[in-house]
């Protein structure tokens, strides 16, 4: 998981890093670090954290302040490995605490056993009414479900005596353990009890239960894990009602429509369950989706009676959680969920969007004809579980996995957004097919940019532009005063990117630092973060079952650099010039290689799992081909090859049409660096013919008859010439190396490489010559005007 996730699980919210301790949760991230004692308060539904004690005077942080803010000892920014490896150790510190330990695993849906599914002797109780439910919304709307259920009281009565005569037990047995202080005795007991109770309430509360299960601002770890455990199967219902629910969706006997049918469901979860059938017409393996009865009844009364009990905690000013907004945030999308003609398309949709770039993941077909609100039947896919195969690919696809997530967030915007290890299957073949499209999260322009744009701003550590991204993207609400914000978020960062992570890290100082503005500040998750954090999650468990040495970061920083290379949206292009030139505004060798060499990274991850036979369009990013427009002749036996060049990923993207807008993004470099060496030749081979200094020549000219300085026409080297150098010779010796023969740095050379590119030149002499010379040009003009004349 990524230094943001993983910084939740110690209480530190993923971005702000406010230093807070989950209910249930001790407040040390290790066994040698501790927190002091802090008062838990809540503002508006946020937890927020008042030290008691005050903080240390002594400071042992590893940064200078200046004006305030912190700045790092050792540079200004940094590479992708260093933080990889701090990560590492970041996880390897927290997985010492048992309470953490357990959390992660739970995330990562590694606590999840065929065992503990919900056993059979668990009933649901739903609310069948005789009446018609047309008249329930079918897209949420809390004015006609309150209009409904107000006019049946009696229904509404009858759910209320349900809920209290399932919870009241629960609810006592939870106060008696606070009165006698047994709270942390009774936990687990406690927890799996109430995961038993949610399971019995019916589909309203398994699906509240499971979008708390990946919050833990909310839970505390053990009721976190035991809600984790809703995600895959909940009793059934009986066969007979299921098929007569068919003939009413589809119209006919399910006999009609498919020539066979399981006798029993293969799963079932909260809001319906499936069968493996055989399509009558084509003969297709399929499986089949049945809606629970009585699901949007019961779904709408428990909301009508959740928000009403909202509407009236409303009145008291001491009660800050707003329960209204929380519900209708979540049952917005859960209505979603009820309608499976909507899943299929989401199906579908998700389906076109990777079949170009990923084709190595595969999503069930859906059967529209066969398809209605209650009835889903989509193409029947072999495999098993990602999280429970032995295969050796199983990294490899976890590759696949990260990248097809990270495509659904910064990219498409379309993320599944019920990630749980069940929907990660590994095909026979090798594929990763991904299932269950009910529930989708829409992400806009602002949320996908703003997280790119945040991540270039941490790697040159520019917080006041990340505190900026933060607003954004909805983790400090408009109008804030971030100023007080800067310092503080500036040693949260540094502090535990640089130097011994966590080790390092002076837990107790840092609560105290961040306490008041903690309490002035309302910091949140927002709910598609959380998504996020659990579909990381999952990822990460996966791997580190056959790769303890994974670490997200690795696999997610390839696919940005892909992103900022390829997108032309005015603010990536934005990024990837502050990723690669900082605020200082100069280029930066070291970045671009960190770049260059994590879009190689990328290419790699990409062509995994069977992107590169399927001709996958993200694994081909570093194929370059042969072009035959030349301004300069070249013989023809040189170029004209109908085969891919042979040479450096990096190389191949630069030079290549995908690469015109990085590569134009160079040529003032690449103009630098030959300006700067055909000057420091002229140097030494003045310096050869002995001739040291030449101004006393040109002095001796009469100033009437050459009216410039004489030093312009000396050829000199400046400290910034010896920079750009230096860049020239590290871009070179990364390009020339690794190529065909897959060399190292040390094995980097030149003539090789341009043996390898002989197809390619041609055409990049047409492209790129004449802007090369005229730039040029323009340069040492300016310079020879601005040195002899001004």
């Amino acid at each position: 998981m990524d230094a943001a996730a993983q910084l939740v699980y110690c209480g530190i919210d993923p971005l702000c890093r406010s230093s807070l301790p989950y209910r249930g949760l001790s407040s040390s991230c290790s066994s040698s670090s501790s927190l002091k004692k802090l008062r838990i308060r809540r503002k508006n539904g946020v937890v927020r954290a008042i030290a008691t004690e005050p903080k240390p005077s002594e400071s042992k942080t590893t940064t200078r302040p200046v004006n305030g803010i912190p700045k790092p000892v050792n540079g200004s920014s940094m590479r992708m490995q260093d933080v990889s490896q701090e990560i590492k150790r970041v996880r390897a510190q927290m997985e010492e605490n048992e309470d953490l330990a357990i959390l992660m695993r739970g995330l990562r849906g590694q606590n999840l056993k065929d065992s503990l599914f919900a056993d059979d002797n668990i009933k649901l109780r739903l609310v069948e009414v005789d009446e018609s439910s047309e008249f329930l919304p079918l897209v949420y709307d809390p004015a006609s479900i309150s209009a409904y259920w107000g006019k049946r009281p009696r229904a509404v009565a009858t759910r209320i005596v349900q809920l209290t005569s399932v919870a009241g037990g629960f609810l006592s047995r939870l106060a008696w353990d606070v009165i006698n202080k047994k709270v942390k005795e009774n936990e687990v007991a406690r927890a799996i009890e109430l995961r038993e109770i949610v399971t019995s309430l019916g589909p309203a509360y398994i699906k509240l239960g499971q979008a708390l299960s990946i919050r833990p601002d909310i839970l505390s770890p053990v009721a976190m894990v035991e809600l984790q455990k809703l995600c895959d199967k909940v009793p059934s219902f009986p066969d007979d009602v299921a098929m007569a629910l068919i003939e009413e969706e589809l119209g006919e006997p399910w006999p009609n429509i498919y020539s066979e049918l399981s006798p029993s469901p293969i799963a079932a979860a909260s809001l319906g369950q499936v069968y493996k059938g055989r399509l009558k017409e084509n003969g297709d393996l399929v499986a089949v989706k049945v809606q629970r009865p009585f699901v949007l009844e019961t779904v709408t009364v428990d909301l009508f009676i959740i928000r009403n009990l909202g509407l009236v905690l409303r009145k008291f000013p001491q009660i800050s959680i707003d329960v209204v907004g929380l519900v209708d945030e979540w049952a917005a999308r859960f209505f979603e969920e009820l309608d499976y003609v909507n899943e299929g398309e989401n199906g579908t949709l998700f389906a076109e969007m990777m079949k170009k770039d990923l084709p190595q993941v595969v999503v069930p077909k859906t059967y529209s004809k066969y398809t209605s609100r209650k009835v889903l039947t989509t193409g029947w896919i072999d495999g098993e579980k990602l999280s429970q195969s032995t295969a050796s690919d199983v990294g490899d696809l976890v590759n696949v996995g990260v990248i097809c997530y990270l495509k659904q967030l910064l990219d498409t915007g379309f993320f599944h957004a019920d990630p749980h290890p069940g929907n990660l299957i590994r095909t026979p073949d090798g594929k990763l097919a991904v299932l269950d499209f009910g529930l989708v999260t829409k992400l806009t322009d602002d949320q996908k940019y703003g997280m790119i744009e945040a991540i270039s701003h941490l790697i040159h550590r520019d917080y006041g532009a990340i505190v900026k991204d933060f607003v954004k993207l909805g983790f400090i609400p408009d109008g804030v005063n971030l100023q007080p914000i800067l310092p503080v978020l500036a040693k949260v960062f540094d502090q535990a990117l640089e130097g011994g992570g966590a080790k390092n890290l002076n837990f107790q100082e840092l609560a105290s630092d961040l306490a008041q503005i903690t309490f002035d500040y309302p910091f949140r998750i927002p709910p598609y973060f959380a998504l996020i954090i659990r579909a990381i999650g999952v990822l990460e468990g996966i791997a580190l079952v056959g790769n303890s040495d994974f670490a997200i970061v690795d696999e997610a920083y390839p696919y940005i650099a892909q992103r900022l290379l390829t997108d032309e949206s005015p603010r990536l292009r934005s990024a990837l010039r502050y990723t690669i030139y900082g605020k200082s505004g100069v280029f930066d060798a070291e970045r671009f290689i960190d770049v260059m060499q994590a879009f190689e990274n990328f290419i790699t991850a990409a062509k995994s799992g069977g992107g590169e036979s399927l001709n996958g369009r993200m694994a081909e990013l570093g194929i370059l081909q042969s072009q035959t427009n030349s301004i300069i002749p070249f013989p023809s036996s040189a170029y004209q090859t109908e085969q891919p060049i042979q040479t450096r990923a990096a190389l191949a993207f630069l030079l290549s049409d995908k690469g015109n807008f990085f590569r134009e993004f160079l040529l003032d470099e690449i103009v630098k660096g030959i300006d700067a060496l055909t000057r420091e030749q002229l140097v030494q081979i003045m310096a050869f013919l002995g001739i040291g200094n030449a101004i006393p020549v040109f002095s001796m000219v009469p100033a009437a008859f050459v009216p410039i300085r004489p030093a312009a026409l000396v050829p000199y080297v400046t400290e910034e010439d010896r920079i750009i150098l230096n860049n020239v010779q590290k871009i070179i010796q990364f390009l020339a190396a690794g190529t065909a023969s897959n060399q190292g740095l040390e094995g980097a050379s030149v003539p090789r490489v341009i043996q390898e590119l002989l197809p390619v030149l041609p055409g990049l002499s047409a492209k790129v010559l004449p802007e090369i010379l005229s730039r040029l040009t323009s340069r040492v003009m300016a310079r020879l005007i601005r040195d002899a004349l001004l």
